[in-house]
């Protein structure tokens, strides 16, 4: 029970927190969230990704049609970026190192595992963990993965430097009440990026116009906030429409207001 544990408190608030951002600002909440629990784990770092499953999968596909879209990493570095991309590349050619099969096993349930659970003891000498852990100083990682829908979910990685002692199983159960109770948190930020959830991902530029909708501005104040022309700013709504599926602005805040996610898996 959520109530029983020693630092409840501090997961109720950070729920609380989380409820107060606005519904399109997807970045500063996502960050919130990652930024709180890496203090409370005392981790030093966190990955955030959104995958899809393109299709069913094919038999000697060991990803079963899984491929991560969309990544954000809360502390990036210099190494940050090229490693992840190698990582993701991998993936993408159907070969993943046995803590992606394992996790992939477990697709479209919620868990919460330590990574000595997903790895074997051989893969910490091996190549992966010297590229992608190592080469990163990330000596430890609890990774935690979120079902949406049956063709996409989050995954949350937080990691500890080599400074630190591993994740304990106490902090391992207290990351997983933590993430557990906040499913609309999880559908928003899915939908405020489009991964899995519209036709492809949106731009950078695209969100920011879609914070603008959900905020309840004009096409004319979202131009003016953004530094764009009124007829720009109209084209990139017009975009958002399409991606989504939607013909209007009502029918665009229905997702927002518990419609159940689409999924559209075009590559």
């Amino acid at each position: 029970m959520l109530a029983d544990l020693p630092n409840a408190d501090e997961i109720y608030t950070l729920w609380d927190d989380l409820a107060d951002f606005d519904a399109g600002d997807i970045w500063a909440s996502r960050s919130f969230l990652l930024k709180t629990l890496c203090t409370l784990i005392d981790a030093q770092n966190a990955d955030w990704i959104a995958c899809v499953r393109l299709g069913s999968g094919q038999t000697r596909d060991p990803m079963k049609g899984w491929r991560p879209r969309t990544r954000f990493t809360l502390v990036p570095c210099v190494n940050t970026g090229p490693a992840i991309d190698e990582a993701f590349a991998e993936m993408e050619k159907g070969e993943p190192d046995i803590t992606t099969i394992r996790n992939v096993e477990l697709a479209g349930s919620f868990r919460v595992m330590l990574l000595n659970e997903l790895a074997t003891p051989e893969w910490f000498e091996g190549p992966s963990y010297q590229r992608f852990y190592r080469a990163l100083d990330r000596k430890d990682s609890i990774w935690a993965g979120i079902p949406i829908n049956q063709d996409a979910e989050i995954q949350i990685g937080f990691h500890r430097s080599f400074a630190k002692p591993d994740f304990s199983q106490q902090e391992q159960i207290f990351v997983s009440h933590a993430l557990r109770g906040i499913r609309w948190f999880y559908k928003h930020q899915m939908l405020g990026e489009g991964a899995g959830v519209a036709s492809s991902p949106l731009t950078a530029t695209e969100q920011a116009v879609l914070q603008g909708l959900l905020l309840g501005l004009t096409e004319k104040q979202i131009a003016a906030q953004n530094n764009q022309s009124p007829h720009t700013t109209h084209d990139h709504v017009k975009r958002i429409f399409r991606k989504y599926g939607v013909s209007s602005r009502s029918s665009l805040m229905a997702l927002w207001l518990g419609k159940e996610l689409k999924t559209n898996n075009n590559p």
